[in-house]
């Protein structure tokens, strides 16, 4: 069964410098969906009603992965491998992760080994030469290996389609003996190409057994065993998104869904590690995805885009508390604690936010490690792999999808630009509401930017971006501000429900953090008009339209 690939940004252009190498279209390809299981539910697992169909057959797979000793295949997203089953030995060679989306192809070529040994050069097809061009395979030597009992069915289904279904349970084993073990589900199209049903499989199969989305492979696991990567998840930033002026709206459109999606998913374990920069940058996706979904809905169904948008603030909300809490301690605390270090009542507030924090990040592990996330990124992913919004589009929408890009980057830029202008007038006047409305109009410009940025001069973009990044950065802080008085009542509310002593003297503490902001915004007032003006005097770097263009005929 293939491994699903890893998640990247846009790689840079030259194999050799490390990157992905490309793969002919004609390369044979996989297409699965990887999801890791508690060992405990294997067996309801292979029992479920779901998988019921012809006779399952199990065996045990022994794989040692070969690199040289710089790692040049893992630096391109290429493995290769030597796998024992029974009398077999076979060789594979696996290319980098095509698509993006959450099941993902990739290539993929398994022929006899030549007398039980590792040929590289056996590998005749141009493609798999491409892959293996450049690296020194004489200097190819065992990395990492595993061991596997396999438990495998195919599940025909609709005329066309078939799927087949593998169990993995095993260890992973490094050179110096440590080892990290295997337990998890692949799901591979082995007739057709409908994507959805590997999905739909999914999905029945979690309301059966907790699942979790797997995105990194068994080669990328064992890579990072070998390396001795025993570090805690890192959060994850969001990478560039590389289009063209003549990519389809369609086309964008799965990208950006599939960039926000990964972006989510790469951040589960920093938040289930309690790291705050892992909750901002899941809650950063989820923004992204929303904003996604209103940016494109000149092409998107309404009932779709609105369930889908339902759905993503519920994961919002769910992990918002931990992030407002760390915003709270890191940003608005510390300067005021910094200024005033002998006050008592300031270390009593940073205690009773401590705990408000540790409840807030409580509940975002919570939200992440629940069947109900899981559903969540499988729901999108089929949304997204499965052009779901083709599905009860009308035809005037539908006429939009093969159009291209830049005419319509230029019409959604537009009309972001004047929502956030209009919002911004006569600022100095606007009260904390209408602020926070024109911070929610600056994101989805900024989100905009960032989605089609590529496609237009970058000189003129990074110009375009200093401007908008100092006024979202005032605003951003200004929010922060005028949600204090909210978190504070909850804090309040929270002490006095525990019924715990609560550190004495912490209400006056969050009077003098109230306080003490208070008068630094009222200085900062000046600087923020300025910002709003050199945002409205900046020159769009797009061509500007003065109608939402019609949809082609």
């Amino acid at each position: 069964m293939p491994e699903s690939p890893s998640t990247s940004s846009v790689p840079p252009a030259n194999p050799a410098e490390g990157a992905p190498v490309s793969v002919p279209a004609a390369a044979p390809q996989e297409i699965e969906l990887k999801l890791a299981v508690d060992p405990r539910h294997l067996g309801r697992l292979k029992t479920a009603p779901v998988l019921a169909g012809p006779r399952a057959v199990t065996k045990t797979l022994r794989n040692t992965y070969f690199d040289t000793p710089e790692g040049d295949l893992a630096a391109r997203g290429v493995s290769l491998r030597l796998r024992h089953s029974g009398a077999k030995v076979l060789q594979t060679l696996k290319g980098p992760a095509a698509g993006g989306g959450m099941a993902l192809a990739r290539s993929e070529w398994e022929i006899p080994a030549p007398d039980g040994h590792l040929v590289p050069q056996a590998f005749t097809d141009a493609a798999a030469q491409a892959l293996l061009g450049g690296v020194d395979l004489r200097r190819l030597g065992p990395v990492f290996s595993n061991e596997v009992k396999r438990w495998t069915r195919t599940l025909p289904l609709v005329a066309g389609l078939a799927v087949d279904v593998a169990v993995d349970q095993g260890v992973t084993r490094a050179a110096d003996g440590r080892e990290e073990p295997i337990a998890e589900l692949e799901l591979e199209l082995a007739e057709g190409q409908d994507r959805r049903v590997l999905y739909d499989l999914a999905l029945a199969l979690h309301r059966a057994v907790p699942l979790r989305l797997e995105l990194r492979t068994k080669a990328e696991r064992g890579y990072a065993l070998a390396r001795g990567d025993a570090a805690a998840p890192k959060a994850v930033k969001a990478g560039p998104l590389n289009f063209h002026p003549d990519d389809t709206v369609e086309a964008a459109l799965a990208g950006v869904a599939r960039a926000c999606l990964h972006h989510m998913a790469a951040n589960e374990g920093a938040v289930l590690a309690g790291d705050p920069s892992g909750v901002h940058q899941l809650r950063v996706a989820v923004r992204r995805l929303r904003s996604a979904l209103t940016l494109f809905k000149a092409i998107l169904p309404e009932a779709q885009a609105t369930t889908l948008k339902t759905a993503l603030k519920g994961l919002a909300d769910a992990v918002g508390p931990a992030r407002s809490w760390d915003v709270f301690l890191e940003e608005l605390l510390t300067p005021v604690a910094a200024a005033m270090p002998e006050q008592e009542s300031l270390q009593a507030l940073a205690v009773a936010a401590q705990g408000a924090r540790g409840r807030g990040h409580t509940a975002a592990r919570a939200a992440v490690s629940g069947p109900g996330y899981t559903e969540l990124l499988l729901t999108l992913g089929r949304w997204v792999d499965g052009r779901c919004w083709r599905d009860d589009a009308p035809a005037d929408r539908l006429a939009w999808l093969g159009q291209p890009l830049l005419p319509f980057a230029d019409a959604v830029l537009t009309r972001q630009r004047h929502r956030a202008a209009k919002r911004s007038r006569h600022f100095e006047r606007l009260d904390a509401p209408a602020r926070h409305g024109l911070r929610i109009a600056m994101k989805k410009l900024r989100y905009a930017v960032d989605f089609f940025r590529e496609i237009y001069p970058q000189k003129a973009v990074r110009k375009y971006l200093e401007r908008l990044s100092g006024l979202q950065d005032g605003l951003g802080h200004l929010n922060d501000v005028a949600t204090m008085d909210a978190l504070i009542r909850e804090l309040r509310a929270d002490l006095a429900a525990a019924k715990d002593v609560s550190p004495a003297g912490w209400d006056m503490g969050a009077g003098l953090v109230l306080g003490w902001h208070a008068a630094h915004m009222a200085v900062g007032e000046e600087a923020l008009c300025r910002a709003v003006d050199d945002f409205l005097d900046a020159d769009p770097f797009w061509t500007p339209v003065d109608h939402w263009p019609h949809p082609p005929s």
